[in-house]
């Protein structure tokens, strides 16, 4: 998939801004009797954007001849700064290892139905806004992924786990 930024949650946050300024229009004296919005014109524009902001980055890395080895990289025990990527060693005076990250997807023997759930990057890869989401989670991108599709028009649940009742 396409490597994600904090940018495209934002740009998507400032989409959901955009639907709540039009919302409240009405109280300043603007008429909007028929606005729509499109997912897939939003969902377009964002992933160019999304392309456009990797090119540039990845040109500005060449610019400053850094050399982008991708795979899985572990440090070395040699003396020099070493890692080895893939079975192949380096050596360098300042190595960066840009982790990623990847979320754990319970099997469905774990949760029942867990297959039929995405995770925070399926949101941006949704080719339509959703009539109804179930966001499972509190944390602060849970919160947000259900803040934008509810104010998108989703009718949205926001699930949190409790130890006790409350």
């Amino acid at each position: 998939t396409e490597p994600r930024c904090g940018l495209c949650g934002q740009v998507m946050w400032n989409t959901a801004v955009h639907a709540e300024f039009i919302h409240d229009h009405a109280d300043y004296g603007f008429e909007t009797p028929s606005v729509k919005f499109n997912w897939r014109t939003i969902k377009e524009k964002r992933d160019a954007y999304v392309r456009r902001l990797n090119d540039i980055y990845e040109s500005n890395v060449k610019k400053a001849r850094i050399d982008i080895i991708r795979g899985y990289g572990k440090f070395t025990a040699d003396p020099e700064p070493t890692i080895e990527v893939d079975g192949k060693k380096y050596t360098a005076p300042h190595i960066l290892i840009a982790t990623g990250g990847r979320p754990a997807v319970p099997s469905d023997s774990e949760i029942p139905g867990a297959s039929l759930g995405m995770t925070s990057d399926g949101f941006f890869d949704l080719e339509e806004l959703p009539r109804r989401s179930v966001i499972v989670g509190a944390g602060y991108i849970a919160v947000e992924i259900a803040g934008i599709l509810s104010t998108l028009g989703s009718k949205s649940s926001l699930l949190i786990r409790q130890d006790k009742v409350m």
